[in-house]
């Protein structure tokens, strides 16, 4: 679990972390990564859990996910969208 990358870290350390990412995937590690920074999760991410009030509001691929639905689903304009693992 890596919690806050982009969180009081100098950039090029955040930088290199998230440079180093996929190559620990990539060796078949698992990453759970909890970050505010959506830009920068979304691009290393496999699949994205959004959390409002400690209940999953929105879940998805990064491609499957549109930057609105991101938006309403982490400032809480929205509670609940269907998926398949939630029906």
């Amino acid at each position: 679990m890596i919690d806050e990358v982009s969180l009081g870290l100098a950039p090029i350390v955040i930088e290199r972390i998230y440079e180093f990412l996929p190559k620990i995937v990539n060796e078949g590690i698992g990453v759970l990564l909890v970050e505010q920074d959506v830009s920068q999760a979304l691009a290393v991410a496999t699949r994205v859990h959004c959390l409002l009030e400690g209940t999953t509001s929105l879940t998805g691929t990064p491609s499957e996910l549109s930057s609105q639905a991101i938006e309403a689903a982490y400032f809480g304009t929205i509670h609940s969208t269907p998926t398949s693992e939630t029906t």
